[in-house]
């Protein structure tokens, strides 16, 4: 009966900022004991009866003191799509819709190279004024529906709309919300199980439990109809999952007995996974079959840590340990991956975490790559030719200096003015930065979590940003409300 002490933490969330509004601190501090002394609590063995009864005194209590809230469902409309998805695959350069693919087997309009559009993004950055945007017709009006709302009022977000502590005491390094999903959300841990969780209908419950590793679950990725999930442990096997029930289909043992580290789907064949180990090798595995495809493997200079296609699925980045991005073009027909271009970050400072975009928003055109690796910066790079070469862009102040933190792209569904990404840091907190600004980069803060934030996730609408830490919590941040 723990989720009844998880529910009635939310109810305290939800009506946390009313409380000293002079002192916002304060608000921090409370949250966390009151979560700590649920959980002690749950483990006491009272009555469920008493517990479900607690909970509704407790919400009846705080909406007589408070007011009644809404529901987190209003903030956006039902019918505003995902561009997480779409906006990586909508090239300026063809508009066929012959490219357009079913559900779960889309294609890329793009048929023009990295370096053709770099080329013009260079002729359009140079000649605007130090600061500024490259504006869009598209985006104007675009920006005139949104009502002109400014970065920071699009990223507002202040509430906690749920705590799940089920990991809790093993690090979650990794969670995702499903594709194209507002309440869809996974997580994996080092407790060697995966969770499944859902928002709606309420109360937010686990779904499912994924069990099977015999070690630490160090990565997965949902499959693009989100009815698959792979992952990788340390128990060195890549698994299968069923999302639905939870049945594991099929185990894949890493033929040379290595700890599992990473692993992506390639996003035009879902039938491909690449997976990233610990003696240094990349290998691209046939889902299909278990079996790894001819000449789908590669090596690298240290343990592979982190994965990222670019939208089309042509070009493959992988971090290492040791510093090092390399970048790979992938052969859509037979699955072979060629080396093409190495950049040392800094030598000995693991890559954590690889984000690739095809725009950045729709002022700034650049395909983009973003990058943490442990020298206390979030880096911001620009992929400059059709080989993935990189050049640094902007970097933005983190501490990060030795834990596996994630960070992402915001969706940009409404492709409003100006573009933010988000990080996990290690003092905590949740940092989002706007890439264009010069100076005060900093959008927004979110504080709540005890231990250093390992990975964070959007949901489609951008209603409801997920965030887990080293200590096993995940939180649930709703956007604020106007």
């Amino acid at each position: 009966m723990a989720a009844v002490w998880q529910q009635v933490l939310a109810v305290d969330a939800r009506y946390n900022a009313y409380r000293t509004p002079t002192f916002p601190q304060f608000r921090t501090q409370y949250i966390r004991r009151r979560s700590q002394l649920l959980r002690e609590n749950a483990k006491c063995g009272f009555e469920p009866g008493l517990r479900r009864q607690y909970l509704r005194l407790r919400s009846q209590l705080l909406a007589l003191r408070y007011g009644p809230l809404s529901e987190q469902s209003s903030f956006r409309a039902s019918s505003v799509r995902s561009s997480r998805t779409t906006l990586d695959r909508m090239e300026d350069f063809e508009e066929d819709p012959r490219a357009q693919g079913a559900r779960g087997h889309r294609r890329s309009v793009s048929r023009g190279s990295y370096q053709l559009q770099a080329q013009m993004n260079r002729a359009v950055y140079d000649e605007r004024p130090p600061g500024s945007l490259v504006p869009t017709s598209v985006a104007e009006a675009s920006r005139a529906m949104a009502g002109d709302t400014t970065l920071s009022e699009n990223y507002a977000f202040a509430g906690m709309h749920h705590i799940f502590d089920q990991h809790v005491d093993s690090a979650v390094p990794r969670l995702q919300f499903a594709n194209d999903d507002k309440h869809l959300l996974a997580c994996c841990s080092l407790d060697g199980t995966l969770s499944i969780m859902t928002l709606s209908p309420p109360p937010p419950t686990v779904k499912v439990t994924l069990k099977g590793h015999a070690g630490p679950v160090t990565d997965f990725a949902w499959s693009l109809s989100n009815d698959i999930i792979v992952s990788t442990s340390k128990d060195g096997t890549l698994r299968i999952w069923n999302t639905e029930d939870g049945r594991c289909i099929r185990e894949v043992a890493d033929p040379e007995g290595s700890e599992l580290l990473c692993c992506t789907f390639q996003p035009m064949n879902n039938n491909l996974t690449v997976v990233g180990n610990s003696k240094h090798h990349l290998q691209v595995v046939n889902i299909s079959t278990g079996k790894k495809v001819k000449g789908g493997s590669s090596k690298l200079t240290g343990r592979v840590l982190s994965l990222s296609f670019d939208a089309p699925g042509r070009i493959l980045w992988a971090g290492d340990d040791r510093g090092s991005i390399f970048s790979f073009l992938f052969d859509m027909a037979t699955g072979k991956l060629t080396k093409a271009k190495r950049l040392v970050v800094n030598e000995g400072s693991p890559i954590s975490s690889i984000s690739a975009r095809s725009w950045i928003s729709r002022e700034a055109r650049d395909p983009s790559l973003l990058v943490n690796a442990c020298v206390n910066k979030l880096l911001l790079y620009r992929v400059v030719d059709n080989e993935g070469t990189l050049q640094l862009k902007r970097s933005f102040p983190i501490q990060h200096g030795s834990q596996p933190l994630h960070s992402i792209f915001c969706p940009l569904m409404s492709f409003r003015q100006g573009a933010c990404v988000v990080t996990g840091s290690e003092d905590a907190c949740v940092y989002f930065f706007d890439v264009e600004r010069n100076t005060k980069a900093i959008v927004n803060k979110l504080q709540g979590h005890s231990g250093p934030v390992l990975d964070v996730s959007f949901n489609c609408d951008e209603s409801l940003l997920a965030s887990s830490d080293a200590t096993g919590m995940v939180i649930i941040w709703r956007r604020e409300q106007k």
